[in-house]
């Protein structure tokens, strides 16, 4: 015997009805099958709904009760030739007049019972079971139709009745002793108690009333035929690359459907599981479709963790106080106060302390709840010895959920830290001795972000996605996107990473694409983007919310520098090309090297020293492995040595300083280079990493610029250069009068610094250094004497995006 059971997607249209029967015509020679139908898609809302408008006086029921019947009688017109309607057109017509009798009966009593409502929605499974069994008459398949109220006994308890499963059992068994035909189709989640009165088995119950068919006939099988390929890895709506399960124990099943993955009820794995019968999850609408098998034995599964699921609308109920300590009977008097209002419980811890228990209950009772247990604890919490009760609302329970995570060491701290780099903060754990379940109480809000990441985690072996969010495209911003898009397939195959861009910013307009920009026509798709502030952006990726988010600063600005903290708190990793956080007040920047720490994320600026070069990370390593800085001396400005490197008296300094800007190697403003202002922010950066708590005004500054260069305009500035001419041949043929050459030299020793222009001998580390490269020098403990030399091309757009490139890799796969 065969039980295959039809969700109300399944039958929810002619259409559907035809593959289902399709399914069942191709199993019917096997073995025999009874076919358990639910409601046809949206009917028991439907249904619902006409309750409640009668109950409250609105004659709109009628208007609902008519779409009803026409959409059951339109079903019969085109499942059944014309010759063979009348009988089920007839049988349609008299249970829809029966629900508008039922209707019209709440609507004059102005109120309706569970009973009521368990007799008005009924009608949706008889309804649809008896057209599905006349549509595979008319096909010539000899087919019984079984009334679920008549085999099913269960208790009074209106809207989700128990089961007799002895007095169930019996009758079924004994209608299927006496069936005369090779199959059956019954209605499924209605059943009736002992005074024939109809109940109901819960939302879903179409499941149970198929477990327990299949149960007490001892079928082979079980079927659930839904509107998807077999349970999930996690809900497809949340996570796009959720995958289907194979194979999954009655346990792990029990734990997913319970922890809100919709595809089967709850209760059905009990009665199957109790008789071993395998339960198939399948599609109807791609019934080649493999599915997933709930069985005992799961072992060619190689997932230690099946699944991930969550519950949304949960409350948090804290009952705190010192009182509590050491008193029994403080958990019991919480539970019954509870159990006396119907709240169930969801989830329960308590800290070892006794100080607090914390359970977790449907969000809808949790004023209910704070009523009844402050009037049960109302003389401790009259006594201070017990707060008030604590509620909490707009949470949900995220849940990992797998047989043989027990066997498995680290699940809990891979799931934990996985949420933790995303700022996904956790409000409570429980976890059961069988260790099939870890549950954790995160915000409703980063749902959809713990799935993801839990997801990725767990199951996705093949890429890691990371989300870009890029401000500034200029032209270090614009080499950035090209080595992105130039790049793509190399981290996809080598690193596994998938690098999306999910956000654009100019200084006027912002772009957000969750699914990716296109990183080949980005330019075109900003320029028709909407025109929006920073602000707008930093909030839009904010609220987005979105797994392994990463922050990109490549401008200038003072003002993207102020965001920084925003971001960072909500574990959003920054990459700053931008050197004005870091050289701004000591203060900000170990503030924001301090959230970083704090909110377990990323804030990278390797770029704002050295371009490329891996100055920062470097010096970051000496100190970790417990080396001290003692010295540093270094050529720390592209622009300055491509200036000096070229500049030899035969055309104005002015020309070559014109030529460093056309080519890429000076700030928007040169006189930031050639003032000395971007060294001293250089050295003053190096220092900070390298323990020392140093201002822009602790450092020397022995500029060559006149003063009178640092006027006006940036074209005026010009202008006063070739005017200024003879001063700066004198301060080269002073240098080569020595057989030195010019380094605009930063300096740091011993908690000083400072900046300005030095005559290099022959001999010295900086003489042959050619170009834009720069060069630093690292006197330490264990250099003492010849240092560590970290030399390199320290200007131009390039390396500088290849510079944030780098860190954006650090960032994500720490």
């Amino acid at each position: 015997m065969q039980v295959l059971k039809f969700g109300g997607t399944s039958v929810g249209s002619p259409e559907a009805i035809n593959q289902v029967i399709s399914i069942i015509q191709k199993r019917i020679d096997q073995s025999p099958i009874i076919t358990v139908v639910s409601a046809f898609g949206g009917t028991t809302d439907a249904l619902l709904q006409c309750g409640a408008l009668a109950a409250n006086g609105n004659e709109l029921y009628k208007e609902q009760v008519q779409q009803i019947t026409d959409r059951h009688l339109r079903a019969v017109k085109q499942l059944i030739p014309v010759q063979s309607q009348s009988g089920m057109l007839s049988a349609v017509k008299t249970l829809c007049n029966e629900i508008e009798d039922l209707c019209n009966g709440i609507f004059l009593l102005a109120e309706i019972t569970p009973r009521t409502k368990d007799k008005l929605v009924s009608y949706g499974e008889l309804i649809s079971s008896q057209i599905v069994a006349a549509a595979f008459q008319s096909r010539g398949v000899a087919t019984t139709w079984w009334d679920s109220r008549k085999l099913i006994c269960t208790n009074s308890n209106f809207g989700n009745a128990a089961v007799n499963f002895p007095e169930t059992e019996a009758r079924i068994q004994l209608a299927a002793g006496s069936l005369e035909t090779r199959h059956v189709v019954m209605p499924g989640f209605i059943a009736s108690n002992e005074q024939g009165i109809t109940t109901t088995l819960g939302r879903g119950g179409s499941d149970y009333t198929a477990a327990i068919v299949a149960s007490a006939v001892n079928a082979g099988l079980l079927d659930i035929w839904t509107d998807v390929s077999g349970m999930m890895t996690a809900d497809p709506r949340w996570v796009s690359n959720a995958k289907v399960i194979p194979a999954i124990s009655y346990q792990e099943a029990m734990e997913l459907s319970h922890f809100g993955a919709k595809v089967i009820y709850p209760p059905t794995i009990q009665p199957v599981m109790n008789k071993d019968i395998p339960v198939w999850i399948k599609n109807t609408f791609a019934p080649d479709d493999p599915g997933t098998v709930i069985q005992s034995d799961t072992s060619s599964n190689s997932h230690y963790v099946r699944g991930i699921s969550s519950i949304n609308n949960l409350a948090l109920l804290s009952l705190e106080g010192s009182g509590m300590v050491g008193v029994p009977g403080f958990s019991r008097r919480l539970f019954e106060a509870l159990s006396s209002k119907e709240i169930n419980v969801i989830l329960i811890t308590q800290g070892s302390s006794e100080h607090s228990i914390c359970v977790g209950i449907d969000a809808l009772a949790a004023e209910k709840a704070k009523a009844v247990v402050d009037e049960v604890f109302a003389p401790e919490i009259n006594l201070q010895k017990v707060e008030p009760l604590i509620v909490e609302k707009d949470l949900s329970i995220v849940a990992l959920v797998g047989e043989q995570m027990k066997s498995h060491p680290g699940v809990s701290g891979r799931m934990f830290g996985a949420l933790g780099r995303n700022g996904v903060n956790v409000r409570a754990i429980a976890q059961g001795s069988s260790e099939r379940n870890i549950s954790a109480v995160i915000a409703t809000r980063d749902v959809r972000k713990a799935l993801n990441v839990l997801h990725e985690e767990f199951f996705e072996t093949t890429l890691k996605q990371i989300n870009l969010f890029v401000t500034g495209v200029g032209n270090v911003g614009s080499r950035l996107m090209h080595q992105l898009e130039q790049q793509q397939q190399y981290l996809q195959q080598h690193l596994k990473v998938q690098l999306k861009v999910a956000g654009l910013a100019n200084s006027s307009k912002f772009l957000i694409r969750e699914e990716g920009i296109d990183l080949v026509n980005w330019k075109e798709q900003l320029m028709t983007a909407e025109s929006g502030n920073l602000q707008h952006f930093i909030d839009q990726i904010i609220s987005r919310n979105l797994r392994n988010s990463v922050f990109v600063d490549v401008t200038a600005s003072h003002d993207v520098a102020q965001v920084y903290p925003q971001l960072l708190e909500k574990s959003i990793a920054v990459v700053a090309c931008n050197k004005i956080a870091c050289s701004s007040s000591y203060s900000y920047y170990r503030e924001l090297k301090d959230k970083a720490r704090e909110f377990n994320t990323s804030f990278l600026f390797e770029t704002n020293v050295g371009a490329g070069l891996p100055v920062i990370g470097t010096l970051n390593d000496l100190l970790r492995s417990g080396d001290r800085i003692n010295r540093i001396e270094a050529v720390l400005s592209g622009t300055l040595n491509f200036v000096f490197n070229n500049y030899d008296g035969s055309r104005p300094f002015s020309d070559v300083v014109k030529q460093a800007q056309e080519e890429g190697y000076t700030e928007p403003d040169p006189r930031l280079d050639l003032s000395g202002t971007d060294v001293m922010r250089k050295i003053m950066i190096l220092a900070r990493e390298a323990g020392v708590q140093m201002e822009m005004e602790d450092i020397t500054n022995n500029s060559f610029l006149p003063a009178s260069c640092m006027e006006g305009s940036v074209a005026d500035f010009y202008e006063e250069m070739k005017r200024k001419e003879d001063h700066f041949r004198a301060i080269f043929d002073e240098a080569q009068s020595k057989g030195c050459k010019l380094k605009f030299v930063a300096s740091y020793n011993e908690g000083k610094a400072s900046v300005g222009l030095q005559h290099i001998e022959p001999q010295h580390d900086l003489y042959h250094l050619y170009g834009k490269d720069n060069i630093v020098l690292f006197y330490t403990e264990r250099y003492p004497a010849q240092p560590l030399v970290i030399k390199g091309a320290g200007a131009g757009a390039d390396v500088t995006a290849s510079g944030v490139f780098a860190d954006i890799l650090r960032a994500t796969l720490r």
